[in-house]
């Protein structure tokens, strides 16, 4: 990909806002929030912005909980590079569950980690997102160490285990199949903060 377009995609994680709900349990998360929908066609719309909530018992630490986000940008919706990759990953998910429709959740992240306390990408440990299929892609990594994302079976046998430290470097599971969680992240130089930015895309069939 062009560095310019990367570079422009990239800015729009200046422009997050703080995850009050990851606070509560001490971890300093930036995030927004978007809901679409992916045709078979290839057409995407956006639907109303609205709470994220996760399938019952899919995620421990949210059970029944409708958290409220900053929504995306009308900027970075707009943007080509979430259109082509949103495209793709339903190529993907059309291989794993025949749908005519995705409900599409956006969530770009930002998590910071500084000396004495970690950052935790998954505060609530190994999880399922109760959707079809879970993505993560790494936008930027700054003087990180850690973030190791690992995908379980259902019994807990490590599937895969990797660390996302190039920009652009995607991680694909069936959700329906697996679960995952990234390890914390901490700083390399005690002297900086350390960050990891990714962007969580999930496809689940439009009911």
């Amino acid at each position: 990909m062009d560095e310019a377009v990367w570079g422009a995609f990239a800015a729009h994680w200046e422009e997050l806002a703080p995850d009050a709900y990851a606070a509560r349990s001490g971890t300093r998360r930036l995030r927004r929030y978007g809901h679409l929908c992916l045709s078979r066609e290839g057409t995407i719309d956006a639907k109303p912005h609205d709470a994220f909530v996760q399938p019952q018992e899919s995620n421990p630490l949210y059970v029944d909980v409708d958290r409220h986000f900053e929504p995306l940008t009308d900027a970075f919706m707009g943007e080509p590079v979430l259109a082509a990759l949103i495209r793709m990953l339903g190529q993907v998910a059309v291989c794993l569950e025949d749908a005519d429709a995705w409900d599409v959740k956006v969530h770009p992240f930002r998590v910071v980690a500084e000396t004495g306390s970690e950052g935790q990408p998954t505060p609530e440990g190994r999880h399922r997102d109760g959707v079809t299929l879970v993505t993560s892609l790494l936008i930027d990594r700054v003087n990180a160490t850690g973030g190791e994302s690992t995908v379980y079976a259902p019994d807990g046998t490590e599937l895969t285990s990797t660390t996302l430290d190039t920009p652009g470097t995607l991680l694909l599971n069936d959700d329906r199949a697996t679960l995952h969680g990234v390890s914390p992240i901490h700083p390399l130089d005690a002297a900086r903060p350390a960050r990891r930015d990714v962007l969580v895309t999930t496809l689940a069939p439009r009911g």
